[in-house]
């Protein structure tokens, strides 16, 4: 059993020099690495090392007081913040890593908010305040006004709370407030509390200190310490995956936190959609290198092949089937160039979904209509990256066209779609009831049928069928986002129903369904962060409304003011750099995706027929006469079994 730490931060904190350091206090490496000298343990990937950024989330186990320890380092570059989330929900305590010199950014926020939405015990690492300009005092503050956490300071050379610290965890507690008020708030009765207030947010542990020179580093080992952890190791097994890497030497490898009771080699676990895949080995990673364990329990990270169907954010054993909703999301999408005389598209779209597995937000799609192939990208840095990897991995020299603004689709109210698949020797009936599912909600699944009527595996067979695919709109073919999915009645045969017969009733169904919904064009929105002199004010108001974008009161920050709101991306994504100019360098820019919201953009969508689209048929397939035949979508419903 052990405790998981996750090291989180906006791109250049500090974050991987702080996670060196706690790594050689506790005796795992015999000096710390730096990123600029390439010897961080931890980045030890190639293009990691190359670039002097963390791209890849890894992890490595420690001791510390008798205690076993697992460390995550994640990603702090924006363009690969799709692994830092699905790590969050891997971690038992975050340490949020904030420069004392640029203070709180744009990522710094964004990452805040994950911690708070998942609810976890977090401690704010305050670096490089030993550098010229640091300002901790200024983080702090904006701490407690802007995210309203309640601070307590946590000294480096003792054990010993100050007075502020203690009345500050006192208000957090009726009965430690008792005790403070009666003077029996000792420092042993303050380490006992400090835990428990840490552990449900209650009050965020701050330590300010320098990461390269390793100062605050036992402060923040302490605060691991006092954080009280509890695993049912005992109990049914359930695992949460993290995320997938591809190996020379084990395959497909998973890696996985385990919440509850353990798991070996040669183990049957349960995975999504109800199926029992068979564990190979289990294996313990540190710096890159892996070792065979054999077992893992609860509380500890593993790393397991043999898992083919676990994709990363998907929960095993007694959770599987628990389903987590992402908030960070591309917003553009790039066509992937090639040599056509040396590699078909097929095999570019195979080799780039094996990459897919690892980064599930690339959605690499193909169409065959055009025979191209495109992904979904955070950022030009990401594609940079790929395009080494794609090289690397498959001997495949690629190139991207220019990233275009990536729509979505929604419907508006609700709508039944009905799903036949029945050439011969073959059957499949599907009735999905389609509504909005609110903003941000992605798609959802529910099932209202009951067992009787179509047995349990069947329902998670056609669940998964609902997540395994990137299901298109039929205004452009836009990715389908926010609409809720709820099986209401389905059929099988006894003797002809076999594995694919519900994949295609449930892809018919839905599409069905989109074919008599109304249909809503969406498009991706930032949150934006203007800093600015207040001469300028007034210009950039004007810019964001002629943007169509929306604003808050302007504030005055010393001798800047500062703008906050939110735009379309399409208008706002060139602004940055029109901002650096009539600035001459004096105003600066923070964005981050906010939503996906309706638009009317002319032009969107023109072109796509989506009854032409035959690989993403609304038709219904049955049978007569032993015979196999079509049925146009409109039509569909009169031959549904289960309506007659």
């Amino acid at each position: 059993m052990g405790m998981t730490v996750g090291i989180f931060a906006h791109v250049d904190a500090g974050k991987t020099t702080l996670s060196e350091q706690l790594l050689y206090s506790c005796g795992v490496v015999r000096s710390p690495g730096r990123v600029d000298d390439k010897s961080a343990y931890l980045d030890y990937d190639e293009q990691e090392r190359k670039r002097g950024i963390t791209i890849f989330a890894d992890e490595t186990p420690f001791m510390y007081e008798g205690k076993k320890y697992f460390l995550i380092d994640t990603p702090g570059h924006v363009d690969f913040a799709g692994e830092m989330e699905r790590c969050i929900h891997a971690v038992d305590c975050a340490v949020l890593v904030i420069s004392s010199v640029e203070g709180v950014q744009s990522h710094t926020e964004t990452i805040w908010r994950l911690l708070c939405k998942e609810n976890v015990p977090t401690v704010v690492f305050i670096n490089k305040t030993d550098r010229i300009g640091a300002a901790p005092e200024q983080v702090i503050s904006y701490m407690k006004d802007k995210w309203g956490a309640e601070c307590v300071l946590v000294p480096e050379e003792t054990e010993s709370f100050s007075e502020e610290a203690a009345e500050a965890m006192a208000q957090c507690d009726e009965k430690l407030f008792e005790l403070y008020l009666d003077g029996h708030a000792d420092d042993a009765v303050l380490k006992k509390y400090f835990g428990a207030l840490a552990a449900r947010r209650a009050i965020i542990p701050v330590i300010q200190g320098s990461a390269l020179s390793g100062t605050g580093v036992g402060a923040l080992l302490r605060c691991f310490s006092m954080l009280p952890v509890s695993f049912d190791e005992n109990g049914e097994f359930s695992a949460y995956a993290y995320k997938v890497r591809h190996f020379k030497d084990m395959g497909r490898t998973v890696f996985l936190k385990i919440n509850s009771g353990s798991l070996k080699g040669r183990e049957e676990v349960l995975c999504p959609g109800g199926g029992v895949c068979k564990v190979n080995e289990v294996r313990s990673c540190s710096g890159g290198k892996t070792v065979n364990v054999g077992i893992a329990s609860a509380g500890e990270l593993c790393a397991v092949s043999g898992l083919k169907e676990v994709r990363p954010g998907d929960y095993l054993g007694a959770s599987a089937g628990k389903s987590v909703p992402f908030a960070l999301v591309p917003v553009m999408t790039a066509a992937v160039l090639f040599d056509r005389t040396a590699v078909n598209s097929r095999k570019v779209y195979e080799q780039l979904s094996e990459l897919q597995e690892e980064e599930p937000l690339l959605s690499v799609s193909y169409t065959a209509a055009t025979d191209t192939v495109s992904i979904n990208t955070m950022g030009e840095i990401q594609l940079e990256i790929l395009k080494e990897l794609i090289y690397d991995r498959y001997g495949l020299d690629v190139a991207f066209g220019e990233c275009e603004i990536l729509y979505k689709e929604t419907i508006a109210g609700t709508v039944m779609g009905y799903g036949h698949f029945e050439p011969l020797r073959h059957y499949a009936e599907v009735h999905l009831r389609l509504s909005h599912g609110g903003c941000g909600t992605g798609i959802t699944f529910d099932s209202k049928c009951p067992r009787d009527e179509l047995s349990e595996n069947y329902q998670r067979l056609i669940r998964t069928h609902v997540f395994e695919k990137e299901h298109k709109g039929v205004i452009g073919g836009y990715p389908l986002t926010d609409v809720n999915i709820t099986l209401t009645a389905g059929r099988a045969h006894l003797k002809h129903t076999e594995g694919g017969d519900f994949r295609q009733a449930v892809y018919r169904a839905i599409r069905q369904g989109l074919m008599k919904a109304e249909s809503v064009l969406l498009e991706p929105w930032q949150r934006f962060e203007i800093y600015v002199p207040a001469s300028l004010c007034g210009r950039v108001l004007n810019d964001i409304r002629s943007m169509g974008g929306e604003y808050n009161a302007p504030e005055t920050c010393g001798d800047e003011t500062l703008i906050t709101g939110s735009c379309p991306v399409r208008t706002m994504r060139k602004y940055p750099l029109e901002l650096i100019s009539f600035s001459k360098g004096a105003g600066r820019i923070y964005s981050n995706f906010d939503c996906y919201r309706p638009c009317d953009v002319p032009g969107v969508g023109e072109g796509y027929n989506p009854e032409s689209d035959t690989e993403n048929t609304p038709d219904s397939v049955f049978c007569s006469h032993g015979a196999g035949f079509t049925v146009k979508w409109y039509e569909a419903e009169k031959y549904m079994h289960l309506l007659r």
